[in-house]
């Protein structure tokens, strides 16, 4: 569990970051904040953002309703037993994708693939974050393709692998996908190692594996 003073110093770099315009925090507050759900960037930085909202939207983020809910759980979690930390746990990772368009790659994963923007950031937009579920990944503009297509294609070399938890699941996605017209590298596959996988090439040619088990 966070210390309370470490929360402290990130409500206020929030309120720091959002009266600065910055637009990622604008995405933050929407996914976060109710009542910023429905606004534009633009509104979500024109409006009234005190220290009290930064510190509800801290509290939001570790799992509570509110900043006192979230002191409350603070003071007792400090009560029980401390278990000693030998090294850091990493928590997650956000593959990193290149792009020629960042408008035309979040409209593919958002109306092709179910993902939702978290983010997007620059006028006009040179990197965004798209996310679905408890999967991540980041779209970074360049001005053209950074690999050879027909060597990606050969060595069929992925840029991403995401899994989902049962066989049912990696059927019903592929469907999925199918229904929306997606272009397929390769269809669903039962591989040797027993798993089931298909690959999807999104509008730059980025090699997306989707896998699951076969049983």
């Amino acid at each position: 569990m966070p210390n309370l003073e470490n929360l402290k110093k990130q409500a206020k770099l929030i309120l720091r970051w959002h009266r600065e315009r910055r637009y990622p925090v604008a995405a933050q507050m929407r996914e976060y904040l109710p009542r910023f759900l429905n606004m534009p960037d633009s509104e979500i930085l024109a409006a009234s953002f005190k220290l009290s909202d930064a510190q509800e939207m801290v509290a939001r983020r570790q799992g509570f309703d509110s900043w006192q809910a979230l002191k409350t759980g603070l003071s007792t979690t400090s009560l029980k037993p401390k278990s000693s930390t030998s090294k850091a746990t990493i928590v997650g990772a956000e593959p990193q994708l290149f792009v020629t368009d960042i408008r035309r790659s979040c409209e593919f994963f958002c109306k092709k693939l179910g993902f939702s923007l978290v983010f997007s950031y620059g006028k006009p937009a040179y990197y965004a974050q798209v996310g679905r579920d408890t999967a991540r990944l980041n779209l970074r503009w360049v001005e053209r393709p950074v690999s050879e297509s027909s060597v990606r294609d050969q060595e069929e070399l992925l840029s991403v692998s995401m899994t989902v938890a049962t066989a049912d699941e990696i059927k019903l996605l592929f469907l999925e996908f199918q229904s929306a017209g997606v272009a397929f590298h390769q269809t669903l596959k039962k591989q040797p190692w027993g798993a089931k996988n298909f690959v999807v090439k999104d509008p730059d040619g980025n090699l997306l594996l989707f896998a699951g088990p076969a049983n």
